[in-house]
């Protein structure tokens, strides 16, 4: 096994590099095994994805159940985790900063903040208190000896709140804050994307496996992207083939569904590798 200094600086080689990778996300341990067998070189937790397998709605884990999940994920194979931190567990900077080293502990060597406040009625941090998160984020990130890479996220899309100048003007503080990377969530045209890579001197994670929104790995990195996470979409895709395997059990009777499954013994195999 890669130690975590190793893991960390494979991860930042990564975000150097010319052109675009895949980040998947997996939500269980099974799946983080089954992606770094396919080749690819990094992996992203899934807070909904995780939550929902663990029948919960998404931001209703813990941060110490959190921690665990990430310390799975990431004992799982020699690949890099970045760690979806949600808003970081917390208000505070103090709390934000705690958050990453907690994550450190567990094995992620990354990990996103974001800007979202939990709050219905105030749902995106003001400007100043944002960049204040992201500044003791970078801070924690940098007192831990490797180079463990900082994600700020701006929620603005996520939350009906579709402004691109502001978007813009988050990341760039953002960045100045001390971020690594800068993601924007949401972003469904090439216009937008490219605006935002055009407007940073940082990776630009970029979200796909969202409805409606279908550009290739070749197309992103053409727009200046470095970096494509899917989010919760792989859980999203084996719910939605388990409730029409459910729904057609219930509605006809029959078991068509199985013709699609992989055998036990290909999973075995999977697993055993």
């Amino acid at each position: 096994m890669l130690t975590q200094a190793e893991k960390a600086r494979a991860f930042r080689l990564l975000h150097e590099g010319k052109g675009a990778f895949i980040i998947p996300n997996p939500w269980d341990l099974g799946t983080a095994r089954i992606l770094a067998q396919f080749g690819f070189q990094a992996l992203a937790t899934t807070s909904a994805g995780y939550a929902c397998s663990a029948g919960k709605v998404d931001h209703a884990v813990g941060r110490t159940e959190m921690m665990e999940h990430v310390a799975g994920i990431a004992s799982g194979s020699d690949l890099p985790v970045s760690a979806d931190l949600e808003i970081g567990y917390g208000d505070s900077p103090e709390t934000v900063a705690e958050t990453i080293r907690l994550a450190a502990t567990n094995g992620a060597v990354g990990g996103s903040i974001e800007d979202a406040t939990g709050q219905p009625d105030h749902p995106i941090y003001e400007k100043e208190q944002a960049a204040e998160r992201i500044r003791a984020a970078a801070e924690a990130a940098r007192s831990l000896g490797f180079p463990f890479t900082l994600t700020a996220r701006a929620e603005n899309y996520l939350y009906g709140r579709p402004d691109l100048n502001d978007t813009i003007a988050r990341l760039q503080i953002y960045q100045k804050a001390g971020a690594d990377v800068l993601y924007a969530p949401g972003l469904a045209t090439a216009d937008q994307i490219a605006a935002v890579t055009g407007s940073v001197d940082r990776p630009v994670n970029v979200l796909m496996g969202l409805q409606g929104v279908r550009f290739s790995l070749a197309e992103l990195a053409a727009m200046g992207v470095r970096r494509v996470s899917v989010g919760s979409a792989l859980f999203r895709t084996t719910l939605g083939a388990f409730l029409r395997a459910a729904t057609e059990m219930r509605d006809r009777g029959t078991f068509a569904f199985a013709q699609e499954a992989i055998s036990l013994r290909e999973m075995t195999a999977i697993l055993k590798r």
